[in-house]
């Protein structure tokens, strides 16, 4: 063995030998920087895709040109403007500093001036508006004077605002009965908080999703696994909290593929998610599939209610076919749910459930070394406005189960009355099987583009989606009055269109047609980011 030994070292220092020191020196070095560069390289492509790193890659090249990157910004900047549509123009006469002399009782004027200018929206909005009716009368005034008693109060403040307190505990605790808490199988330890909205909601569950499996299993390179039609808060949670997303195709139902997110699961995966339903075209992912898939891999999994956590219990209770979706699915370790959608409560109320206390302790921030005292904060926001809790757990004390009993259905009796009537043009057809009160719709025959342009110059706001190219309208007690409405002027236009095919002038059929082809999508995400610079 030393003889071969004593070979093999005399072959390796005569080899070795031929090279100057400096090159020895430098070749390890070298060999190292090539390897994380490649390493590094992979990664990107494991992370953004192939495709899209080439067309970087490409259009990153193409910058270099004299005058090429000068003419792409000339060319963004034009896009902008026109998605801007005269915006700028309004904020010139923006107040840009403090009156010199208060205006007193005087400002209410000043608000009831500003409202007056606000678009007609009674009727008009996919989704935005859930309460029914008018602000100034039945469950709105309710809502309104409950949030005005309360507007002062802050939970951070426990001890003084004890009411506001127990309001978010009940509300949490309602909500959660309607998910399955009072179920054995949910294992009696369901909790939670109220949040500002659904997307602090969803960044919540994921935060403290990658720090429960970073305690249970020592994940540090955490990844999710999301389908496409995921809510784009988790893409906001990736970036904030620095997680990889494998982002799966839906499948010919454009439910979440179970079949491609196992593929996905690796040593690093933390979380899948699954909605119910998802908001491009309101249909259910396969819930219990992806449980049962999270189960096996001891990986959590988040259902994203936000949308139809106030629908789909009284749905299923009126006799409607809503297949499982809450803690009652083996696997479910967290929920996002919204109050202040289909719930019916103030603008910036949600909740979030944790199947058990051990998850849930890993979305509190506790700071011990701070000079100004202990500090534990249990959401994102520290201070928290109590009229939004007590606004909230009004709406629900004052509706009960029967009340939402009874707005379910006539929002599920008139989203089928809808959706048939969209069946009856012949030029658009349904994306999908909606589960619930999201109809999403396209055509193959017209611009449906153009068509949304001629719905909004008849003041109706609607969604443009993409993957493919269509619209939807989200249903609400605002539209049981108006559905008939919504039909004759989306026959109409769908007609105006296949009769004068072309955009519209003022209109965004061309810019969102040309977003949905552009291969650079790091170019459409520089464009939306210069339009939100120049909004706000």
């Amino acid at each position: 063995m030393e003889e071969t030994l004593l070979r093999f070292r005399a072959t390796a220092n005569g080899f070795l030998s031929r090279y100057e020191p400096l090159v020895l020196l430098v070749a390890p070095l070298f060999a190292l920087l090539v390897a994380r560069a490649v390493h590094s390289l992979l990664l990107h492509v494991q992370r953004q895709g192939l495709k899209p790193v080439l067309v970087g890659f490409f259009m990153s090249s193409v910058k270099l040109i004299p005058g090429v990157n000068k003419y792409i910004e000339a060319e963004k900047m034009k896009v902008v403007e026109k998605l801007q549509s005269g915006t700028k123009s309004k904020r010139d006469s923006w107040r840009s500093e403090l009156p010199s002399v208060g205006l007193g009782r005087g400002v209410v004027e000043k608000l009831e001036d500003s409202k007056r200018n606000d678009v007609v929206w009674q009727g008009k909005c996919s989704g935005t508006v859930y309460i029914g009716g008018n602000e100034s009368e039945g469950h709105f005034s309710l809502v309104n004077e409950a949030y005005s008693m309360f507007s002062h109060t802050n939970p951070l403040h426990q001890d003084v605002f004890q009411s506001v307190a127990r309001f978010e505990g009940e509300v949490v605790a309602m909500t959660a009965a309607l998910f399955g808490s009072k179920d054995k199988s949910s294992g009696g330890q369901i909790c939670g908080n109220m949040t500002s909205g659904g997307t602090e909601s969803i960044l919540l569950a994921v935060k403290t999703s990658r720090d429960y499996m970073r305690m249970k299993k020592g994940i540090t390179r955490p990844e999710m696994i999301i389908a496409e039609s995921a809510h784009s808060a988790y893409d906001k949670a990736a970036q904030y909290f620095n997680i990889i997303v494998r982002r799966v195709p839906v499948d010919e139902e454009y439910k979440a593929n179970v079949r491609k997110t196992k593929r996905f699961i690796n040593k690093n995966t933390i979380m899948i998610v699954g909605s119910a339903p998802g908001f491009p075209h309101g249909v259910i992912d396969p819930i219990e599939a992806l449980g049962a898939l999270a189960s096996s891999y001891d990986i959590c999994f988040h259902v994203d209610l936000c949308l139809g956590g106030f629908v789909l219990p009284f749905a299923r209770k009126l006799g409607y076919p809503i297949p499982p979706f809450d803690f009652s699915v083996k696997g479910v370790t967290s929920i996002s749910a919204d109050v202040h959608k289909y719930g019916l409560g103030p603008k910036g109320t949600s909740v979030v459930l944790y199947r058990n206390h051990e998850i849930r302790k890993n979305q509190f921030v506790a700071v011990t070394e701070w000079t100004g005292g202990l500090y534990v904060s249990p959401t994102i926001a520290g201070s928290r406005p109590g009229g939004l809790i007590a606004g909230a757990w009004a709406a629900m004390m004052s509706l009960g189960e029967e009340g939402y009993l009874d707005n379910t259905k006539q929002i599920m009796e008139v989203s089928k009355r809808i959706q048939k009537g969209i069946q009856d043009i012949p030029e658009l057809h349904i994306i999908g099987k909606p589960d619930m009160t999201v109809i999403a719709f396209g055509s193959n025959v017209v611009d449906i583009f153009e068509v949304n342009d001629i719905m909004s110059s008849k003041g109706w706001h609607l969604n443009a989606l993409q993957k493919p190219n269509s619209l939807h309208i989200c249903v609400t007690l605002q539209h049981v009055p108006a559905a008939e409405n919504f039909l004759q002027d989306l026959k109409e236009s769908v007609d105006t269109v296949k009769a004068n095919p072309g955009p519209i002038s003022g209109g965004l059929a061309p810019i969102y047609g040309a977003a949905g082809k552009m291969p650079d999508r790091g170019l459409v995400q520089d464009l939306l980011v210069e339009f939100m610079d120049g909004s706000c």
